[in-house]
């Protein structure tokens, strides 16, 4: 029974040891492995034959010294990948990936993401990150660039975040931390293993008084998975996610006035109106894996997630306005959804074919009130149901004629169906309406291994990506309703580049990323962001990657970005008059990012040393409004030490660390609002960012 399932179960149990070689904080036991397997790719590949820019980053990377609050501690080492963390509680994280999600107001854009197979990303391609537990993650895969021809609406790439399958009987984890700022978060998780079964379960909460004004912000969370071996090849995999934030107060963006006078403050709309989040959401899924050692399988998951926000906003509603007058939105959402995919090899050369089909529905209730300071009152300005469904079927083909030589194609349909009902008929105007945009992705690739641990590689893709609900229901009038003239803008990209394993690990990619039919925040009204399609843009880029241990004890990474991401046709219309954009920088995009980690082993302790560096970019489409370059850069510092008792079958072990976040106190921009209305763009960072804590966990062998 194991002999078949084993592929499988290897693959998901291992992973976080074996991608150890693209981590950039090793484990001191660590050595160099040969070239890992991902799964980004909708089927198990090679990571050194996949004709694409796939990275990997380990357990490593989410576990050692760190708050495990944002993406950027992790994901932020991998070139190609920016994150901006924009230390507003109320928004997302911005990430970019070859420009894509660059003008994302709140959660990701142009992504698509996963977590243990269900999709965070809706089917309009908005993602909120709100059920990730960076502390239960093991592992994330990150394909970069056009994944349309594999997921559909992700015009800029993907990314999968997984747990680990629990290997022991029994362990459990308890993780603390506090700091500045009146940050804390304590996380606890249980896991074991019998027979065919297996579980885990983790609940932690975070908290912070906010490095700014009106940044306060608490929530918990709550994971469980349960896995069962079914018959002599089947994994069924079920997953349920629980979040409650009560708290998420969004600070707003500061003009450069406020910001050099006080980096500490917040916009005073966002005081005076009680801009704030809370949301509760849950999510659940079943998901069955099969396969065996000849490369054929199969993957059908099923899913649900049920998300009640309430969001006071400091945007004005439409009517008489004040100082505390703001828009209080409340929105119901439900979604429901399957993905399905087959595997089937056709000869003993490695050819196989893959194909599936992705289904998913959303629908939002939406109800916008006036409100006073953040309270709302009975009147209502909007009323709306907002639906969107996705299809789109695929069919990937990946051959290997020759032993150095791999070869893929994929195919695929999508359609994506918007409908607006508008329930606030008071206006006397009906504002709904209904859209379908449908688009055919396709995308091919080819690997050439050099040697055993060298390869070159390219590859051409096509991709879209559609308007969001939040960006097709703002109009330029200012009314809540349906805009009819935004369609997808769509992306044409070659690419290439030279990958290593090994001793040392090493990549470095070049690409050039045609985009026709750009979505554009083409301006914003009193807080309120309006969309439309701007021409086109052209984006061309560079990503480096290295992974080195030079001595025993001393690991180093390194990572850097260049991207220059310009207007090639762009006509601005203001009023009466049009401005000609052509050449411009498109915003929000820094064209270096530098990443440098040196981690240092002695014994039982762990010291790193993380420098990162961004470039000056700008905050409007006119290049009028420049943001601050970081300099020399940004140092985080950190020391753990790995403390170990106890011999098996049981094992326990303490580890306390200690974190200095912006070590020499710089002041700098951390992220910047694109287009905001009256020169409000800045989004200072905090200054110096202290904090202490430790990992006790314990383990019951076989």
């Amino acid at each position: 029974m194991m002999a078949r399932l084993s592929p499988l179960v290897l693959l998901a149990v291992v992973a976080g040891s074996a991608a150890a070689q693209d981590s950039t904080a090793r484990r001191r036991d660590t050595t160099t492995l040969a070239p890992l397997e991902v799964q980004v790719t909708r089927g198990p590949e090679r990571r050194l034959a996949v004709p694409a820019s796939v990275a990997v980053a380990d357990s490593a990377a989410f576990r050692g010294a760190q708050l495990q609050n944002g993406i950027d501690e992790a994901l932020g080492r991998i070139p190609g990948l920016y994150v901006a963390n924009r230390f507003n509680p109320s928004l997302d994280q911005r990430l970019v990936i070859r420009g894509a999600g660059a003008r994302a107001n709140f959660g990701l854009r142009g992504l698509k993401v996963l977590l243990d197979g269900l999709p965070q990303t809706l089917p309009d391609g908005q993602t909120q990150l709100t059920n990730l537990d960076l502390g239960l993650v093991d592992r994330a895969e990150v394909l970069l660039g056009g994944a349309s021809a594999l997921y559909g609406n992700a015009g800029g790439g993907v990314i999968a975040f997984s747990s680990a399958l629990p290997a022991a009987p029994f362990t459990a984890r308890v993780r603390t931390v506090a700091g500045s700022f009146g940050t804390s978060r304590l996380a606890a998780q249980m896991a074991g293993s019998r027979g065919p079964w297996s579980g885990t379960v983790g609940l932690s909460r975070y908290g912070s008084d906010g490095v700014r004004q009106q940044s306060a912000t608490s929530a918990t969370q709550l994971s469980v998975g349960v896995n069962r071996l079914l018959g002599s090849s089947w994994l069924l995999k079920g997953r349920y996610f629980l979040t409650r934030s009560p708290e998420a107060q969004n600070p707003g963006a500061l003009t450069r006035a406020e910001y050099l006078a006080n980096p500490d403050s917040a916009a005073a709309n966002n005081i005076l109106r009680g801009a704030d989040k809370s949301v509760t959401q849950h999510q659940a899924g079943l998901t069955a894996t099969t396969g065996d050692a000849l490369g054929n399988g199969a993957e059908f998951t099923v899913f649900g997630l049920a998300r009640d926000l309430v969001n006071p906003l400091a945007t004005a509603p439409p009517g008489p306005t004040g100082a505390r007058v703001g828009t209080y939105s409340a929105i119901d959402r439900l979604v429901g959804g399957a993905r399905a995919s087959v595997r089937r090899r056709l000869d003993d050369r490695g050819t196989r074919l893959t194909f599936g089909l992705d289904l998913q529905r959303m629908r939002d209730d939406r109800i916008n009130r006036r409100a006073n300071g953040g309270v709302p009152t009975d009147t209502v300005v909007a009323d709306q149901r907002e639906t969107v469904t996705e299809i789109g079927p695929f069919v990937s083909l990946h051959a290997e004629p020759t032993s150095r030589v791999t070869a893929t194609a994929t195919g695929r349909f999508d359609r994506v169906a918007f409908r607006v009902r508008d329930r606030y008929l008071a206006d006397g105007v009906d504002q709904g309406g209904t859209r379908a945009m449908s688009a055919v992705s396709g995308s091919g690739g080819l690997n050439y291994r050099i040697t055993p641990v060298v390869a070159l590689w390219g590859a051409v893709s096509s991709a879209f990506e559609t308007p969001t609900t939040t960006e097709l229901v703002n109009q330029s009038n200012g009314a809540i309703g349906f805009n009819r003239d935004l369609e997808p803008q769509r992306t044409v990209t070659f690419e290439g580049g030279l990958r290593t394993a090994g001793t040392v690990v090493a990549s470095l990619t070049g690409y050039r990323s045609s985009v026709r039919d750009a979505l554009i925040q083409a301006r914003e009204q009193d807080g309120r962001a309006y969309f439309e399609n701007a021409g086109r843009l052209v984006i061309r880029g560079v990503e480096a990657g290295l992974t080195w241990r030079p001595a025993r004890g001393l690991d180093l990474t390194a990572s850097y970005t260049h991207t220059d991401a310009r207007f090639s046709e762009y006509r601005l219309r203001a009023g009466a008059t049009t401005d000609t954009l052509d050449g411009l920088e498109v915003p929000g995009i820094p064209r270096h990012v530098v990443r440098a980690v040196a981690v240092v082993t002695i014994g039982p302790l762990v010291a790193e040393w993380d420098q990162q560096i961004v470039s000056r970019y700008f905050a409007d489409d006119r290049n009028t409004l420049p943001v601050d370059g970081w300099g020399v850069g940004v140092t985080a510092l950190r020391l753990r030490a790995d403390l170990t008792a106890g011999t098996r079958p049981g094992r326990t072990a303490l580890a306390p660390f200690v974190a200095i976040n912006n070590a020499w106190n710089r002041r700098y921009l951390a992220a910047a609002t694109v287009n905001g209305f009256g020169g409000r763009v800045y989004e200072p960072a905090p200054g110096r960012w202290v904090f202490v804590g430790f990992d006790a966990s314990f383990r019951l062998d076989p």
